[in-house]
């Protein structure tokens, strides 16, 4: 998207009176972003949750000169604007309630991303971090991305244990992204970026506000299909992100701790109240199997017995995953031979596959071998 169109988009919403809800309204009544500062006031306030102070805001908007100056120090901090009518927008994030109009971004979003989020205590404990870096690892390593907030404790093992792994990994910030919050978390920001994102909703200069993380943590539910509590107090912030999982819908995992320990007082309460008890990663992704059939462009794996599916795969395969189909349909592949034969690089072969055996196409088995399923 161009800049002249997002001087609209940062406009409209650095006007009081705009949020989450009334900018798409208003959107939506007036079919595009520069046409709404053209229209009266008398018409704007006609618009649902529009009031007349807001109304006349928008219509005399002289703001340009600031609105220009962001552009330019989102485009020299290497930060680009994803709008909700963006492709890489996260398809999950558009289905909750109060999504974002637009995300600011550092690093690169994929729309094949399978995000599952990891997050818990800032003073975790040393089992704590590492359970999360494994869990987290061994999700990188199936082609997951994973989603976290980039504070201290699990959310940072989290993202190190997908980096570990050469995997993708994605930080939400309750600051501006020219705030690198906590401030030891410098490098990690930088390796973060380099192998995934680092995402949020505030504009630059954004201090760590606390009433900004539990909108951050909306965002980190929001954008995954599941969440991962791995160590959290009675009274942790990852409770409020647990919540939120549940409100818009999404798994919500918990990993066990000791009786005695404080730090695991809040997800031992989460698994009695019916959070899905994991112990490790299969766990989690036999859980949302059902939320991927439900989303994928492809269809359910009980198509893929049908006579229609088995003339035509290119129908409901991507180029990545046509490549494996070929090798598989023959009988068992090593995962090194899969690579090898295909040309193709491991981490997209290990997310195809990943990908793939959810949607029930193909079926591992012991040493890494593939195979259709049966």
């Amino acid at each position: 998207m161009n800049h002249n169109n997002l001087k609209y988009w940062i406009a409209l919403k650095s006007i009081a009176g705009i949020g989450n809800i009334t900018f798409p309204a208003l959107v939506d009544k007036f079919g595009s972003l520069p046409a709404i500062f053209t229209v009266p006031v008398s018409i704007l306030k006609e618009t649902q949750g529009i009031s007349k102070e807001t109304a006349i805001s928008i219509a005399g908007f002289k703001d340009w000169d600031k609105v220009k100056a962001e552009l330019e120090l989102l485009s020299k901090n290497y930060i680009n604007i994803i709008t909700y009518q963006d492709e890489l927008y996260p398809a999950k994030l558009l289905n909750i309630y109060d999504r974002p109009p637009f995300i600011y971004v550092r690093g690169n979003l994929s729309k094949d991303d399978i995000n599952i989020a990891i997050v818990g205590s800032r003073l975790a404990s040393t089992y704590g971090k590492y359970t999360t870096e494994r869990i987290s690892r061994e999700l990188a390593l199936k082609g997951v991305t994973v989603v976290s907030g980039m504070a201290r404790g699990i959310d940072s093992a989290a993202h190190r244990g997908a980096i570990s792994a050469h995997g993708r990994t994605i930080a939400i910030l309750g600051s501006g992204l020219d705030v690198i919050y906590p401030p030891e978390n410098k490098k990690l920001f930088a390796d973060i970026i380099q192998n995934g994102a680092v995402i949020s909703e505030f504009p630059l200069g954004t201090p760590p506000r606390s009433a900004n993380f539990p909108a951050r943590n909306r965002i980190i539910s929001g954008m995954s299909y599941g969440v991962v509590i791995v160590e959290a107090g009675e009274k942790s912030g990852s409770l409020i992100t647990a919540r939120l999982a549940l409100e818009q819908g999404r798994e919500v995992f918990a990993v066990p701790g000791s009786i005695d320990s404080a730090g695991s007082r809040g997800t031992n309460k989460l698994i009695k109240q019916g959070a899905k008890l994991i112990e490790n990663t299969d766990d989690i992704l036999e859980e949302i199997l059902p939320q991927i059939e439900r989303t994928t462009l492809l269809k359910p794996a009980a198509a893929l017995n049908s006579a229609e599916t088995k003339k035509e795969p290119t129908q409901i395969l991507n180029d990545v995953d046509q490549k494996i189909f070929n090798c598989v349909c023959i009988g068992r592949v090593h995962i090194d031979d899969l690579i090898s034969s295909t040309g193709l690089p491991s981490a997209d072969i290990l997310s195809a596959l990943t990908t793939m055996e959810l949607k029930g196409i193909i079926q591992q088995h012991p040493g890494k071998f593939f195979s259709m399923k049966k």
